[in-house]
């Protein structure tokens, strides 16, 4: 078998395996902004044993239970206040652990990665048919 066509064949299928998870990750950011519950919750430090960077968000769903909400390492990048501020979280209803910082940044990053890596995908296969 040629090695162009296998090259051209995975790109292809990592190209739309990524598109794929790019349009899940829009349609959740959008029916979290469509549906979602917005609360306010606050910005505490980690553990002083934790090694990552950035805080993490606590709040409240809607039956008074807290959550802790862990923006990851690119926390502050993508909007993350400093510690001790108030921030918005918006969360389905019938999943606050899925909660989502309320921030276009934070709400649209992981499309804005799978696009990227589908574009990249697809750009390694248009490349390698020639």
């Amino acid at each position: 078998m040629n090695a162009q066509v296998v090259l051209l064949a995975l790109s292809t299928g990592l190209g739309l395996g990524s598109l794929l998870a790019a349009v899940r990750a829009l349609a959740t950011a959008a029916a979290l902004w469509a549906r979602g519950r917005r609360v306010a919750g606050r910005v505490t430090a980690r553990a002083a044993t934790d090694p990552r960077r950035g805080g993490l968000v606590v709040f409240s769903d809607h039956l008074g239970r807290d959550f802790v909400l862990d923006p990851g390492p690119l926390g502050p990048f993508c909007g993350l206040p400093p510690v001790g501020d108030s921030v918005p979280v918006v969360y389905a209803r019938d999943r606050p652990t899925g909660a989502r910082l309320w921030t276009s940044r934070h709400l649209l990053a992981p499309s804005f990665g799978w696009f990227l890596s589908a574009t990249l995908a697809f750009g390694t296969g248009v490349v390698t048919a020639r």
